[in-house]
């Protein structure tokens, strides 16, 4: 944040997307202030963690960053559901866990592979995490199948839902603990001791400033994408847009912007083990902990509870998406040709969906 220009461009279009909010701004005008405003507030909240990161270690660091650039996605998740947009949740979710394992991680790998040629991260890591995913991919998949082959009935799909984001919050938290706890140096990170490592570059703030910072980010957030969510209705029938594209690809886009920029720096830093922290871990935290929690959240609103079961275009948008980046990360080294497979298959979804 040594650039004046980027905190005054901060504070003006967080000023501009309440004005607009409030005055009632044309909601095209007031989309587009508010989709700058979450890219920039998300900026900030990435430069927060990443400072954060310096003081606690890339794991650590890395699972800060991918949780507290959810605060958006779980923030925007529940003004849905409490409006009852269940489709454009799981839609958003989808988009979420697409965009951080393709998007992300794609512009990470190749971003990091174009300066160092090949990079390594903890190959253990790499075989949980591909682990995790296939989890994920089951627990969407079961609920899906039983009811659409009739083995269940309707009205027993919010029982299972339950029971399923039940499972998964559990496993994630577990996950936690046997990661961060009682496994933690065998998931230690990988360090070439070179000029990039952590221990070798100045914190962008104080251990005390980074977590204030954190703390303001995170509700500058929480304002934008309210203001942000209630220009979704008008703009989907103005452009005559689905609503799984604006799910999948807008929300999740603006809604990940911290990710995608805090990674794609680490990794030009030399830091994949942390650029790959935060992508597949803020996919599995997504799909693992957000969407569940998701569930649960949905019953307390008006609106009706919302099950877990996804279409069938999400889940084959999702399994494509593990299936590339479990594939390319279980080696526990990747070079910048990988990350434009993953680019190019992120494409060929985002046609597919505009298309829809």
């Amino acid at each position: 944040m040594k650039k004046w220009w980027f905190p005054a461009v901060l504070f003006i279009s967080f000023i501009l997307s309440a004005i607009g909010h409030y005055a009632g701004f044309p909601y095209t005008l007031e989309f587009i202030i508010s989709a700058i405003s979450v890219i920039f507030v998300a900026g900030f909240l990435g430069k927060a963690t990443e400072s954060v990161a310096h003081h606690a270690g890339q794991r650590l660091g890395g699972f800060l960053n991918a949780t507290f650039g959810n605060a958006a996605e779980l923030i925007i998740g529940i003004l849905l559901v409490k409006e009852g947009h269940f489709e454009m949740v799981k839609a958003s979710i989808t988009g979420s866990i697409i965009g951080n394992l393709l998007l992300v991680l794609g512009l990470s790998v190749l971003a990091g592979g174009i300066k160092y040629k090949i990079q390594n991260y903890n190959v253990s890591l790499a075989g949980l995490n591909g682990s995790l995913m296939i989890l994920a991919i089951i627990a969407l998949f079961v609920p899906a199948i039983f009811l659409n082959t009739k083995a269940i009935e309707p009205a027993d799909t919010n029982l299972l839902s339950l029971i399923v984001s039940g499972v998964l919050i559990a496993a994630y938290l577990l996950w936690l603990v046997f990661s961060m706890i009682t496994h933690k140096d065998y998931l230690a990170d990988v360090s070439d001791g070179g000029p990039a490592d952590a221990n070798h570059e100045e914190a962008a703030w104080s251990k005390g400033r980074s977590i204030l910072y954190l703390i303001i980010a995170t509700v500058m957030v929480a304002f934008v994408s309210e203001w942000l969510v209630d220009t979704l209705d008008p703009m989907t029938e103005k452009f005559g847009l689905s609503e799984i594209f604006v799910g999948a690809f807008v929300v999740a886009i603006v809604g990940n912007a911290a990710e995608h920029s805090a990674a794609v720096i680490l990794a030009l830093k030399n830091k994949i083990g942390a650029a790959v922290e935060i992508a597949v871990g803020s996919s599995l935290q997504i799909a693992l902990f957000v969407a569940p929690v998701l569930v649960f959240i949905s019953h307390l609103f008006a609106s009706g509870p919302m099950d877990i079961v996804f279409t069938v275009i999400e889940l084959a948008a999702i399994g494509v998406a593990v299936f590339i980046a479990k594939s390319i990360t279980q080696d526990g080294s990747t070079n910048w040709y990988e990350g434009l497979l993953l680019l190019a298959v992120y494409v060929i979804l985002g046609v597919s969906f505009y298309l829809v």
